[in-house]
């Protein structure tokens, strides 16, 4: 009897769970119904594509592109790749129907200094078409300047601002906190730059990670300085002085030293823009502009055509042939690089290990780039994606794209790759390993009263709680593993770029470069960002003339969408509450509890 009833009760909630599932699905298709309609964008004749990374540029696509909210409703994300915005900037330059091109942002801080490397030099090659490119923004932040000075004209709000006064790069340090707190914390790396745990150890930087910091920005710096100049005509000692200075401390100052055109309202940046889709000359439509009375352009009723980027990507895009039956496959390692995790946001070591197999073994595929944008993180997994790269490499040419970060793991996996190509304002290298390990047993004892025991049936069963310390035997174990998968790591590098495992010791150490370095040490093998990339693959292949690329990636069905979408509700809360003090945590968490040796970039670099 008791049988009949735990079976009827088992069965009674299987079929309320399948008809909760049903209605939760049938909410979920009607919700995603009502953001995807028929309507494809129309670009018409006259337009100008208008620019302002409203919905974002990811370097990879989403393969769970639907996101629930705490508070209801469905959110489709609406960002656009970032292959698919290079792309439509070349597309852009011959199509008939677009004019030019209007640049209009407050601020570009959530693309990396590298993908806006990338986009610059696309509109630069928009340039040469003969069509114009003018930018208007209320405010230009740094990089957001660094992007928009590209344009023919720059137009600012006369009360607007522009932020100019050179980069920096902060690192937040926790040992203090350690202390208070009576943690004890387990360090062993190999590499003296390697300095992704100097916030458990130090309150400051250390030496050798204030050089390679202090080397970073002035590349980085130097970069930014070289293009605006070019783009500008202005020295790049005189732009450096004006940082040094603040001599950019209103919009007047912007205009005067040279770095905007003129101090206009957006009513009269859309009449210039009109005037240029006529036809009217640069030079003339800014001296007409600059001589018009204050009310003439907002009463002109014309409105400017203008069509969006996301817009024009939408009305129908690709780069290469569609119908070839060759293909290069382009992969992505978008993330932190990790044994297991969430693969819209991680490059899990097998996953991506199996796309990359799965390309070597297609027929179609002639040549394969890896996307990189990764600070690295498992040694393990890293691993596993570098030996099927180099498996790839031996039967058909392997090309690595390094966007924002391609360091630590990040460079692990790229190492293989017949040719390596970078943004110069990309940081790769950091080639060093690192463990970390805490015990807490003190804290929880002398703050909480909480004791931890445990019985083991050899001396190094527990080894790796949180609740004790190393033993020396333990510690000298650990220690040999970190050599272990350094020496790996090098003899790899060493291989892959012909060098000697002392001239890779020399430049390894756990050191990040940026891109211009890089180059110099024989990190990288050039400039140049995906298309560049894409193009060097299709030659390589032997089929310039005649490809598709093949995006190998994971799309979730509808119900596993549905499924992690629920799951990552409370992230998403988390992020909205928190900002970027829950990324820092994130990375604290993981640094803290994550098991094996990591190769990993010091801290999350953020450059302002």
């Amino acid at each position: 009897m008791t049988f009949m009833k735990t079976f009827w009760a088992a069965l009674l909630a299987v079929v309320v769970g399948f008809i909760i599932m049903s209605i939760v699905g049938f909410m979920f298709v009607a919700s995603l119904a009502s953001f995807m309609g028929d309507d494809t964008p129309v670009v018409e004749s006259g337009s100008v594509l208008k620019i302002d990374f409203s919905n974002g540029i990811s370097d990879s696509p989403s393969a769970f592109p639907v996101e629930f909210s705490l508070l209801g409703g469905v959110t489709i994300d609406k960002s656009n790749t970032l292959l698919q915005a290079l792309t439509a900037l070349e597309k852009a330059a011959v199509d008939s129907n677009i004019k030019g091109i209007y640049i209009d942002l407050s601020g570009a801080g959530s693309l990396s200094a590298a993908n806006l490397e990338e986009l610059r030099f696309a509109v630069e090659v928009f340039k040469k078409s003969g069509k114009f490119v003018v930018s208007y923004s209320d405010y230009y932040s740094q990089m957001g300047y660094y992007f928009s000075s590209v344009a023919d004209a720059v137009l600012l709000n006369p009360a607007g601002d522009l932020d100019w006064r050179g980069i920096s790069m902060s690192v937040m340090f926790f040992k203090g906190l350690i202390d208070k707190l009576g943690v004890d914390v387990e360090i062993l790396r190999h590499g003296s730059f390697k300095s992704a745990v100097e916030p458990f150890m130090l309150t400051s930087m250390s030496d050798e990670n204030r050089l390679q910091y202090t080397t970073l920005a002035n590349t980085i710096w130097g970069t930014i300085l070289e293009d605006v100049s070019r783009s500008r005509g202005i020295d790049t000692d005189i732009l450096s002085g004006y940082a040094s200075e603040l001599a950019v401390r209103s919009a007047g100052h912007a205009f005067e030293c040279g770095l905007v055109d003129a101090l206009v309202y957006r009513d009269q940046a859309d009449w210039l823009v009109k005037e240029l889709a006529k036809g009217t000359a640069i030079t003339d439509a800014l001296a007409d502009m600059r001589t018009l009375p204050l009310d003439e352009s907002a009463k002109d009723t014309k409105k400017q055509k203008y069509v969006s980027l996301s817009d024009y990507i939408a009305a129908g895009i690709s780069y290469g042939k569609k119908t070839s039956k060759n293909k290069i496959a382009l992969i992505y390692a978008d993330g932190d690089i990790v044994d297991g995790g969430d693969p819209d946001s991680d490059v899990v070591g097998t996953d991506v290990a199996a796309r990359i197999a799965r390309a070597r073994k297609d027929d179609k595929t002639k040549a394969l780039v890896l996307r990189v944008n990764s600070p690295g993180g498992s040694a393990l997994a890293s691993e596993l994606i570098w030996r099927e790269m180099e498996l790839t490499r031996q039967v058909k040419p392997v090309i690595v794209s390094m966007g924002g970060l391609a360091a630590s793991g990040g460079y692990y996996i790229s190492c293989p790759a017949d040719i390596i190509l970078a943004d110069r304002m990309t940081l790769t290298g950091s080639i060093g390993v690192f463990g970390l390990m805490a015990d807490i047993s003190g804290t929880l004892r002398d703050n909480l009263g909480v004791t931890v025991d445990v019985v083991r049936t050899n001396p190094s069963a527990d080894m790796g709680s949180m609740y004790r310390s190393l033993t020396d035997n333990e510690r000298e174990a650990v220690m040999y593993s970190i050599e272990e998968v350094y020496s790996t790591f090098v003899g790899h590098v060493a291989a892959g770029r012909n060098m000697t495992f002392e001239q890779v010791d020399d430049i390894g150490q756990g050191r990040v470069w940026s891109g211009v370095n890089a180059l110099e040490i024989g990190l990288i093998d050039g400039y140049g960002g995906l298309k560049e990339a894409l193009a060097l693959a299709a030659d390589r292949g032997g089929i310039a003339d005649d490809f598709r690329v093949w995006q190998v990636v994971d799309q979730a069905d509808g119900i596993a969408m549905l499924m992690r979408q629920l799951v990552t509700v409370r992230a998403g809360a988390g992020r909205d509450e928190l900002g970027d003090l829950l990324e820092r945590f994130r990375a604290v968490k993981e640094l803290m509890t994550e098991t094996g040796v990591r190769a990993m970039l010091p801290y999350s670099i953020e450059i302002r």
